[in-house]
């Protein structure tokens, strides 16, 4: 009997899962659609356009208030409501549009454009190969962590050092990194909504919708990152 009945289960997870990866990617790009339109507020409005970047003390609190707001999001993720966790991400989407706005002013619109095309279509390669792939990529997860945390010490390093060949390696290894993170997160979303499927004990529609936003932070971070460090590399400074 449970044979007969495994082709419909089976379809019933794929479409489930389909249906949430839609919404993950659709949170995502809303995210970065938030994020723009707080980065285009900024460079066309003087006034906070010079509250954010005259005032070291409001640029940095800024900074510090989008790492409160992931590392909440991330750790309080279970025990919130989705639609508190929603709000956040996009608070978070917002508030790092304010300070990402400095990017247009550092590079030519051009070459943010071109690294944002770039950018999506290694994002959509990385990540419908993490959605397909048979091979587990938890062993990888690990070599990524340390690979961030790398990066992220050479590029303090660096800011007393001002090497120009080390910054190049830095956003070649970033570089790296997030495409790897890409796939990988995206299959521990698919893993994520497997172990949602077989939990049977608490609100599945709940559940999805929390995953759906863990997922699109993750996903928008990886994509932020990538896209950055890609203009970094390539991008024509003013």
């Amino acid at each position: 009997m449970s044979n007969m009945n495994y082709p419909q289960e089976r379809q019933t997870y794929e479409q489930s899962f389909v249906s949430t990866m839609n919404r993950v990617y659709l949170l995502m790009f809303a995210g970065l659609f938030v994020t723009t339109l707080a980065a285009l507020l900024v460079i066309t409005v003087p006034g906070i356009l010079y509250a954010i970047f005259s005032s070291s003390i409001a640029f940095y609190g800024l900074i510090i208030a989008e790492f409160a707001l992931v590392f909440i999001l991330s750790a309080r993720i279970g025990t919130m409501a989705s639609a508190t966790a929603l709000t956040l991400f996009f608070l978070y989407a917002f508030v790092n549009g304010l300070t990402l706005s400095s990017i247009f002013i550092v590079y030519e619109i051009s070459s943010i454009y071109a690294a944002f095309g770039v950018t999506a279509l290694t994002f959509g390669a990385m990540s419908l190969i993490g959605a397909t792939t048979k091979r587990n990529l938890s062993g990888i997860g690990g070599y990524l962590t340390m690979g961030l945390i790398g990066v992220i010490i050479a590029s303090v390093v660096n800011l007393f050092l001002g090497n120009s060949t080390l910054d190049i390696i830095i956003s070649i290894v970033a570089i790296l990194v997030f495409v790897g993170l890409t796939a990988y997160d995206t299959q521990k979303i698919k893993q994520m909504l497997q172990s949602a499927d077989s939990d049977s004990y608490q609100d599945h529609t709940e559940i999805i919708r929390k995953i759906s936003v863990i997922g699109a932070l993750k996903l928008y971070l990886d994509f932020i990152n990538l896209f950055l460090q890609i203009l970094r590399l390539f991008g024509k400074r003013r």
